[in-house]
């Protein structure tokens, strides 16, 4: 869950940006919306657009012990890394990096599957943005991808990750960064997961991910109405294939939703 104050500067950038555009999230950078003359809200600042890092077919690290571990890249919030039980040595393993919300860490980043990962069989890889939340979101040079580009490399030395299924999830300023990311590096990730996004964080597109997003439908921090109801359709019109979950309440993840979203990732 966001801590108050960011959430009450995202309220603050929808009422001016509301003031400024009338429908728009962010003045300034946005997609056309189909047929309405509307912008889709977009970040400053594109997500680093090249993640270079890629699964290897023969990991030549020694293959970490299952649980959750940080991973030493000389940074004061280091990554971490949750390996499910049962994963075997030459068996590939699917990979989903965890981004959360602002003013959160990497605990939080692991909690973003409702805790799901070991039931079925999930690697999880969690950074922590390098302030309060993550550079795209904010429009800073992008610190946090090239630290999540080292911590993949990382990953991918020692664990056989399976390249068809690579994924980024996120929720709120995550879930932002996770659009962002996933659409700038499709690539990679073959598929995304936004719960409750503010916006697209970046314009960069490579490849054509599959998206999940779900929002609940009374979100006071992030209302659908100016967010996700704006970000699916004009997606899906730019030809993206998207899963959309509305739900009743408020700025969370409903277990039954993440348990959907890990179910659409294919996991287990």
């Amino acid at each position: 869950m966001d801590d108050p104050h960011p959430a009450w500067t995202r309220r603050r950038l929808l009422a001016a940006a509301g003031a400024l555009a009338g429908t728009a999230l962010l003045a300034g950078c946005g997609v056309q919306l189909p047929g309405s003359g509307v912008q889709l809200p977009r970040s400053p600042a594109d997500p680093a657009a090249g993640l270079t890092a890629r699964p290897q077919p023969e990991p030549t690290g020694a293959l970490p012990a299952p649980g959750t571990q940080p991973l030493d890249l000389g940074v004061e919030r280091p990554p971490l890394l949750h390996v499910p039980p049962g994963l075997a040595a030459g068996g590939a393993a699917p990979l989903v990096v965890a981004l959360h919300g602002a003013g959160g860490d990497a605990e939080a980043g692991l909690g973003v599957l409702g805790g799901l990962a070991d039931e079925r069989g999930l690697l999880v890889l969690a950074p922590a943005s390098r302030g309060s939340t993550w550079d795209a979101v904010t429009g800073r040079p992008g610190e946090d991808a090239a630290l999540l580009d080292r911590a993949l490399a990382q990953v991918f030395a020692t664990v056989p990750v399976d390249p068809e299924r690579v994924a980024v999830a996120g929720f709120s300023d995550g879930a932002s960064y996770a659009l962002g990311l996933g659409l700038a590096n499709g690539d990679l990730f073959g598929r995304v997961v936004a719960f409750s996004p503010g916006f697209v964080a970046g314009q960069a597109r490579v490849g054509e991910p599959a998206v999940f997003v779900s929002h609940g439908d009374a979100d006071d921090v992030l209302p659908v109405e100016q967010t996700s109801r704006r970000i699916v359709p004009a997606l899906r019109e730019e030809g993206y294939d998207v899963t959309y979950r509305e739900f009743a309440g408020g700025h969370a993840v409903p277990p039954e939703v993440a348990a959907e979203a890990v179910d659409w990732l294919g996991g287990g």
